[in-house]
């Protein structure tokens, strides 16, 4: 098996081939086109015609955000990506590409899979990834399977409310105010930067440092991480929590996390069971692993 394999973020594309194991190979990342669906699809077919090239692939296996009906390749609504909403992305990737075996699913219950399969979770029955980029994903693992819902809606972490008021609204959930990206334009902010030219290496440097402004920040935006994964932990009773993206890879940040968990577990009044947090085991190639895995299941081992 040879497998073009696309995570669609809100910033980049990464890409990898992967083989029958999901081993990837060939690595590699574009700008994510901010303008329309169309020059979405132009960018993946270029990609697709050029491996193609090289290999001789048996499908495409795409991860991306949103609300996805993986069984149509449908997006309902396409988070950080608004014009993909109520796009049918397998539809119009096959045309182009001229290939039919597609699977689309949403990237953090792609990352989910590959954590639940091989990974950090491979060994519970119940537990969640949590993964800060552009917006907060989740994927919600049950019973040992990805829970997908009954709208395919599970593990939208993005869009739990992060105030009090009762008006939704972009700037008021999960996935803005905790979005990896905060902390870069707290820390530009502060420092009088430009906050595009700030990124989350710029604040972990300041953190090691021990620059107060950036201890600050980071102390402020895991707290507000810590309160979100108590409740989830206080409704689905999970044994532990996989948590991705590239802040990941600073010890520091899951750090901060139990630190927090910690106090709220020890002052709680009432009795909440503790959950693990962990790293998810893959990283940042969690979303391809996934999404190879849910082409196999789709193409190779149907049901």
């Amino acid at each position: 098996m040879s497998l073009l394999t696309f995570d669609i973020g809100g910033t980049f594309i990464k890409y990898a081939l992967a083989d029958e194991s999901c081993t990837l190979s060939g690595k590699g990342k574009v700008p994510t086109p901010q303008t329309s669906r169309e020059a979405l699809i132009e960018t993946l077919s270029a990609i697709y015609i050029k491996s193609a090239e090289n290999a001789q692939l048996d499908g495409i296996a795409v991860s991306m955000p949103g609300i996805i009906d993986s069984e149509r390749g449908y997006v309902y609504m396409g988070g950080a990506l608004e014009y993909n909403n109520g796009f049918a992305i397998r539809d119009a990737l096959s045309e182009k590409c001229r290939i039919t075996k597609i699977s689309v699913n949403n990237d953090a219950k792609c990352a989910a899979q590959a954590e639940a399969s091989l990974g950090a979770l491979s060994d519970v029955k119940d537990g969640a990834v949590i993964i800060f980029g552009t917006m907060v994903g989740g994927g919600i693992v049950l019973n040992g399977k990805v829970r997908n819902g009954s709208h395919f809606a599970a593990g939208e972490t993005s869009y739990i409310l992060a105030d009090r008021s009762c008006d939704p609204g972009y700037d008021t959930v999960w996935g803005r105010t905790c979005s990896a990206l905060r902390i870069n334009r707290e820390f530009a902010a502060v420092k009088g930067l430009d906050s595009k030219s700030v990124g989350g290496e710029a604040v972990f440097e300041a953190v090691e440092r021990r620059d107060a402004d950036a201890l600050d920040i980071l102390d402020r935006y895991t707290k507000e991480i810590a309160v979100k994964l108590f409740n989830l932990q206080t409704v689905l009773d999970l044994e532990r929590i996989a948590i991705g993206g590239g802040v990941s890879a600073q010890p520091i940040f899951i750090e901060y996390i139990k630190k927090h968990l910690d106090r709220m577990y020890s002052v709680s009044p009432y009795y909440v069971p503790r959950c693990e947090i962990v790293r998810c085991r893959f990283g940042n190639d969690a979303n391809l692993i996934g999404a190879s895995q849910y082409w196999k299941n789709s193409f190779e081992f149907p049901d």
